[in-house]
């Protein structure tokens, strides 16, 4: 049983379902809320749609790159493994730990949360006002109950076998695009007003940041501007991450050389059209100062009243839920296969190394389920996404660089497919994240500082781990 190799997967995907597990894991409830704080960091709309045109294009780059390595390593693991063949298993255990710990984990929590948030708009019984038990230290609520209620329910439902998770992720993300798409094109035949889009256009590139205490505007320039833009940058790439989740999954695609690229770069390119066409849509449906101070940041909640009144509010919730429904499930799917090849490397639990009845890794979905659950009681969840996002840019940035490693490396290996753009547009990423990473570990010190540290705490567990063996 331990013996079992990679092929024991069952390749039962397709293209079309790598693609949509692509798109389901991207879009969460992140474009439905986070421009309303891009909004208040940079002040405009042409500095508004900028950040989302950038976070777009910078991951259709780390998207067609990954292309590469996909296509060399068709097996389950995906970035771990490419970490560990670039460098050592030092590296691919540091991201592997930081996956387990906080990545795919704490997003997993993350999405939980908005999943439920929604749900109190349908359910009120579901919100976090609903105090089920209170301490000093500790406050259970609804909320709460209800993220990790979602999280059993999709982790049994992916142990059950590939077949059932896959028909249900393609069934949610089809939904999922269609109903924002249709957001989107019922907001500019409905909501749509020149007088509003002209007044949002006329100062287009006028940076200012929002300050809540006095409700104004401050003009801001220079190391406020980059700083205002770092921060700005955190929800729109959490919006578009998750995107290499097909590569982890990669032992159960058919022809994973030739699909597991391509689903990258159809996902990617999808949710990039569709996040930069909703927010024009904002911009077209509710005034700046709207956007930017939307209650509790709920900006298509506001563009939906706008368009269609007094439902607007429950056709949003339905959909934030269909969608943060898809999201983790795709999340939680593709993350237990990293488990699976660590365990394989001797660097994880044995028991995570073994596929159940139904060719499954079920007890690293288990694994993953509790502790996800654990990070929903915690109730930090807006920390976590700073600590998620740098520990994400940190690996990406190392795993592209990757590429030129192995191109030294290993100048013989078959690649069926190459990098696009190589070597320019893998260091013009290399080059954008790194700056973003920097500016956030100077503006968001606490929190990603934590972030960093979590990670190289994994130093010592893995040298403490290999004096076991």
């Amino acid at each position: 049983m331990e013996n079992q190799n990679q092929e024991d997967f069952k390749r039962e995907l397709g293209l079309f379902d790598g693609t949509m597990l692509v798109v389901g894991s991207m879009i969460g409830s992140g474009i439905f809320i986070v421009s309303s704080d891009i909004a208040r960091q940079v002040g405009s709309a042409g500095w508004l749609t900028l950040i989302w045109v950038i976070s777009g294009v910078i991951t259709m780059i780390a998207a067609v790159s990954y292309g590469e390595l996909s296509a060399m390593f068709p097996k389950a693991g995906g970035q771990y493994v490419y970490l560990r063949e670039s460098y050592n298993q030092l590296i691919a255990f540091l991201y592997g730990w930081s996956f387990f710990a906080v990545i795919q984990t704490g997003t997993i929590a993350a999405v939980g949360v908005g999943f439920s948030k929604f749900a109190a708009y349908l359910f009120p019984i579901m919100s976090e006002e609903n105090i089920l038990y209170k301490t000093e230290n500790f406050t259970l609520h609804a909320a709460q109950i209800v993220s990790i209620i979602t999280i059993v329910l999709l982790t049994y439902l992916n142990s059950r076998g590939v077949k059932n998770s896959k028909t249900l992720q393609t069934i949610l993300t089809v939904i999922k695009i269609l109903s924002l798409l249709g957001l989107i094109v019922f907001g500019f035949l409905l909501g749509a007003k020149s007088q509003i889009w002209n007044a949002n256009w006329t100062d287009m590139w006028a940076t200012k940041s929002y300050i809540k205490d006095s409700a104004s505007w401050l003009p801001i320039s220079g190391v406020a501007l980059i700083s205002g833009i770092s921060a700005a940058m955190v929800g729109s790439l959490f919006s578009s991450d998750a995107w290499n989740g097909v590569t982890f999954i990669a032992g159960e695609i058919k022809n994973p050389k030739r699909n597991v690229g391509l689903s990258l770069f159809l996902g990617t390119f999808i949710v990039t059209i569709i996040y930069i066409l909703a927010n024009l849509m904002y911009l077209a449906v509710i005034p700046f100062d709207e956007i930017a101070t939307a209650k509790s940041d709920r900006v298509a909640v506001v563009a939906s009243q706008y368009i269609f009144g007094n439902m607007g509010t429950l056709i949003i919730a339905v959909m934030i839920m269909i969608s943060t429904f898809a999201c983790n499930n795709g999340l939680i799917m593709a993350g237990a296969r990293v488990y699976y090849t660590m365990a394989k490397d001797g660097l994880f639990f044995k028991k995570a190394a073994r596929l159940n009845a139904a060719s499954v890794p079920e007890w690293a979905l288990w694994a993953q389920c509790i502790w996800a659950s654990a990070l929903c009681l915690t109730g930090k969840y807006g920390d976590l996404l700073d600590f998620v996002i740098i520990i994400v840019l940190i690996f990406y940035i190392l795993t592209i660089y990757g590429i030129f490693i192995l191109r030294k490396k290993m100048p013989d290996a078959e690649r069926p497919y190459k990098a696009f753009g190589y070597p320019f547009l893998p260091a013009l990423y290399i080059v954008i994240a790194s700056a973003v990473s920097i500016a956030l570990l100077i503006t968001k010190t606490s929190t990603c500082g934590w972030g960093v540290l979590i990670m190289l705490l994994g130093i010592p567990v893995y040298y403490l781990t290999k004096g076991k063996e």
